[in-house]
């Protein structure tokens, strides 16, 4: 992980975010953040963008983690409840292990481990 600590500690809007990287592996990465108040938006709950740096960032960790550059092409993300405080944690997995195309899907849950939103991200690898 001593590469993957590297590569995130260069990802400087992750870190403006309160966006912290707990473990990474082989297709696989674990980010959190713990929601503070300008992560809310009028409403009083957590933003979309907020939820949706910390999946990028598990995202990114986990299809970086076998030392070869990979970069977004598409991403959807659905949110499925609103949160208001606590800590946010974002499990990304790789779905599809494609030698140039990789998929991955990433979980975001809460502190009690109910699902906040699912992300599905594809990248391209490069040479």
């Amino acid at each position: 992980m001593d590469s993957m600590n590297e590569f995130f500690s260069k990802d400087a809007f992750s870190h403006h975010c309160g966006v912290e990287l707990i473990e990474a592996g082989a297709g696989c990465a674990v980010t959190r953040m713990t929601i503070q108040p300008e992560h809310l938006n009028g409403v009083g709950v957590v933003h979309g963008g907020a939820v949706f740096a910390l999946a990028d960032a598990a995202f990114a960790a986990a299809s970086n983690s076998e030392g070869r550059v990979a970069v977004a092409i598409n991403i959807n993300i659905s949110y499925l409840r609103g949160v208001k405080e606590g800590v946010l944690t974002a499990r990304a997995t790789e779905v599809n292990p494609d030698k140039r195309i990789g998929s991955y899907r990433v979980d975001v849950t809460d502190e009690e481990g109910q699902a906040v939103a699912v992300f599905q991200g594809l990248v391209y690898r490069m040479k």
